[in-house]
């Protein structure tokens, strides 16, 4: 056996989209879920199992929960306007009540987490990915997190129904689903656009048609050059008057991996119980899934 066949394997690392899972969480546990003192606790409740289910089953050596510092930067909104407005001004009192609960837990468990002022934590994931030496799993219903696949080395485990039942999103998966190729999701969604974060797409230029063009010309940079060389017809012609568009689209949708997300010590904690994460767990009523998480945690 070589030197370099007996070289341990390169840790596996699993980003936990918490923003996502949180939110999730908050929908799936009953709101009759509560503290002593009555405060609702349903999401802090909910996120913790479904943390400690992922551990469990997917046994990660290096763990991160990436949070929404701003779920709606400024400068993203002064390139599109529209960006996420449908969302805006609607109160989430008795979740986000919750969430500084559980990154005091979270905190108090060792677990890692990051988030940076002004960026999403699908900006954050993006930032850590080249930081993991090994295979990357990141859990997330945001599907724009589609675009950071790479086969073998990253793929995400989408929610079908909690964590236990998750979808693997590779490059075979989003060939087959979407018709274009594995690595071009990103390129596809800003020709196609998403109704659900409020961007409208190229005028013209629907979820057929940005289909075809990524089918046929591969990536978007592609699809821009067929675009200026041609006569103006048709759907590159749509592509063509609408290359401001593009352009700004391409700045907000696309992850970046630009992110200054400090220094962050992955490795994933011992599972050891504390004083404090004690307290928090008994002030809060969270000592089940505080235990489940503790348990899942040591190997």
């Amino acid at each position: 056996m070589s030197a370099a066949d007996s070289s341990p394997p390169a840790p596996r690392a699993l980003l936990i989209d918490a923003a996502s899972l949180i939110y999730r969480a908050f929908f799936s546990t009953p709101d009759s879920v509560t503290a002593p003192d009555g405060m609702q606790v349903n999401a802090a409740y909910g996120f913790l199992n479904m943390l400690a289910r992922l551990v469990q089953d997917r046994n990660p050596d290096l763990l991160v929960c990436a949070d929404d510092e701003d779920w709606r930067p400024q400068w993203r909104v002064d390139l599109i306007p529209s960006y996420k407005t449908h969302r805006v001004g609607v109160p989430q009192p008795l979740l986000d009540a919750q969430i500084p609960v559980i990154y005091q837990v979270l905190e108090a468990a060792g677990v890692p987490t990051a988030g940076v002022p002004d960026w999403e934590a699908e900006d954050v994931i993006g930032a850590l990915i080249p930081r993991c030496p090994g295979r990357v799993e990141i859990v997330s219903g945001d599907r724009d997190l589609f675009q950071l696949v790479r086969d073998p080395d990253v793929v995400i485990l989408y929610p079908l129904r909690g964590v236990s039942e998750l979808s693997l999103i590779n490059e075979r998966y989003i060939e087959k689903k979407y018709g274009i190729p594995g690595r071009a999701y990103g390129d596809y969604a800003i020709l196609r656009g998403d109704s659900s974060d409020g961007l409208p797409g190229v005028p013209g230029v629907g979820e057929k048609t940005a289909q075809a063009l990524i089918s046929k010309y591969k990536s978007l940079s592609a699809v821009l050059e067929a675009a200026m060389t041609g006569d103006g017809a048709g759907a590159l012609g749509k592509v063509r008057r609408g290359l401001d568009y593009v352009d700004r689209a391409a700045q907000v949708s696309l992850i970046s991996d630009e992110a200054p997300v400090g220094e962050v010590d992955m490795a994933r904690p011992s599972g050891s119980s504390s004083p404090e994460l004690e307290a928090l767990a008994k002030r809060y009523g969270l000592n089940n899934p505080v235990d489940r998480l503790l348990t899942a945690l040591r190997r």
